[in-house]
């Protein structure tokens, strides 16, 4: 069956009205999270545009460096831009509330890409959700997706970290989880913490795990390095790493499957425990990660000598 094509923008339906209002006349108000350029200002997308110069209210992270982008879209923020960052985005999220429930449309936007990722937001999206208030969002660009995609890494299953603690037991939790995932793993870093995140990593995954090393993404000097564990570390050590990194981490590799003398050797022990044949095929089986039948009639060997 064809499926006939779908505008984009779909029409209005009975008894509302098309600008946006609701069938008392008043404006219909929402937080708009607004994905903004992560270097290339040339990026930024037409959606984005729109919403901001539609805005009655901006909100961001950095007022400056927000002001700095509406003056390269040649959007007026006058009276419009308010700074709610990390450490009044709880308090704004009140604010902000109050305002989308008078109608007023709330863009947010952070320094960089896409505002909850790595970035204040979320606290802003929760507040509105709670009280049943619209939350929109304009996609724009991803530091995290676009070195994934450049990277060579599976991209079907993959985990994001962002940034790491910096010290304790969950810093050394989170490394030991990331070091055995099975699935690709992106990670932020700061170029004053980087080289030591990559040292631990090393130490943990040994030096042939490959990586991959984005920075400046979409910037004139873009770079992005290829390589094993070994080999990056030396890499950032060799001169003064500059501007937030992007490392992405290869998939844990298969264990390779063990042998035979192997997994005689470990049915013998279990046997010699005193463990029954079945429950000595079903352990190393599980340690070896071999099939059971394997271990079983190894098992059955040993035992009828």
């Amino acid at each position: 069956m064809t499926v006939p094509d779908v505008p984009e923008t779909q029409p209005a339906s009975p008894g509302r009205v098309i600008d946006g209002s609701d069938d008392a006349g008043l404006r219909a108000g929402a937080l708009v999270l607004v994905g903004t350029p992560i270097g290339n200002l040339g990026d930024l997308a037409p959606r984005a545009v729109d919403a901001l110069r539609d805005a009655d209210v901006i909100a961001a992270e950095d007022t400056r460096r927000t002001r700095a982008l509406l003056t390269h879209a040649g959007i007026s923020g006058a009276g419009r831009v308010r700074a709610v960052h990390a450490h009044n985005e709880q308090e704004s999220s009140e604010q902000v509330v109050r305002e989308v429930k008078a109608g007023k449309r709330v863009a947010y936007v952070t320094d960089a890409g896409m505002p909850g990722i790595s970035d204040p937001g979320s606290r802003l999206v929760r507040a509105c959700i709670d009280a049943e208030l619209p939350v929109e969002v304009v996609p724009g660009p991803s530091a995290a997706l676009s070195a994934l995609v450049v990277s060579g890494f599976p991209t079907e299953r993959f985990v994001f970290e962002g940034f790491l603690p910096r010290r304790g037991r969950e810093r050394k939790e989170r490394l030991a989880s990331v070091v055995s995932d099975a699935r690709t793993t992106i990670l932020f870093e700061s170029p004053r913490r980087v080289v030591a995140t990559l040292a631990e990593l090393r130490a943990r995954c040994g030096p042939t795990r490959e990586i991959a090393i984005a920075r400046e993404l979409t910037k004139m000097f873009e770079d992005v390095w290829r390589g094993t564990l070994g080999e990056a570390e030396e890499l950032v050590t060799t001169g003064v790493p500059r501007g937030e990194h992007v490392i992405v981490l290869s998939p844990v590799p298969d264990a390779p499957e063990a042998s035979d003398d192997e997994i005689e050797a470990h049915v013998r022990a279990a046997l010699g425990e005193g463990l029954r044949a079945r429950d000595a095929a079903a352990r190393v089986a599980t340690d070896l990660k071999v099939p059971r039948r394997r271990a079983y009639d190894v098992a059955v060997r040993l035992r009828s000598r």
